[in-house]
């Protein structure tokens, strides 16, 4: 069953991958045949995963956004990506379920990665996203919306926390979820 270009790849994390997200065996292969060009050492730094980021929002600062969604994906700690967190970060950013995806965007808000959220770790994620927006765009953002300070606080909002209290990720995805202007607040998706 498996092919020439899989048999590189163990069967294990093969089998994980196929299990886990809705990529077949040979999208598979063919992505692990790229990312072995890509990095020959199977390893991305988080300054690859910056200039990857950074070509997906050439008109906007993604330096410190990357930092972020890089740290997210780095499940085992070990300051780099492997494919296996480089396919699981893929399919959860492009095409994950909504519940999944808030599952990520939590693990990306949690910053110290204690199992919360607090009001100052949304800030400083906030400030992050605030600044893949142009500068053109920004001037067109809502009046409770045009600063990162503003999104902050408008997010946080929807969760009827105090500024000193902190949010499990149940709590996290249920006021998402049932909020459906906090989803914008969360991420920002390029104008084509």
């Amino acid at each position: 069953m498996g092919n020439a270009k899989s048999s590189a790849m163990s069967k294990e994390i093969l089998e994980d991958l196929k299990l886990n997200t809705k990529f077949s065996e040979d999208e598979l292969a063919q992505w692990y045949e790229n990312f072995q060009k890509q990095c020959p050492s199977g390893r991305i730094s988080p300054n690859e995963f910056k200039k990857i980021y950074e070509r997906f929002f050439p008109d906007s600062d993604a330096a410190a956004y990357a930092q972020h969604v890089f740290r997210s994906f780095d499940t085992n700690d070990d300051g780099t990506l492997d494919f296996k967190e480089y396919i699981i970060a893929l399919h959860m950013t492009s095409t994950g379920k909504t519940e999944r995806k808030l599952e990520w965007a939590f693990s990306l808000f949690d910053v110290d990665k204690n199992g919360y959220i607090t009001k100052s770790e949304v800030a400083e994620i906030c400030q992050s996203i605030f600044k893949l927006i142009p500068k053109e765009e920004q001037g067109n953002l809502p009046a409770d919306e045009n600063t990162p300070e503003k999104r902050a606080d408008k997010l946080w909002s929807y969760f009827n926390k105090k500024d000193n209290e902190r949010l499990a990720e149940g709590e996290f995805i249920q006021g998402v979820l049932d909020n459906e202007n906090a989803i914008h607040l969360i991420q920002y998706e390029p104008k084509k």
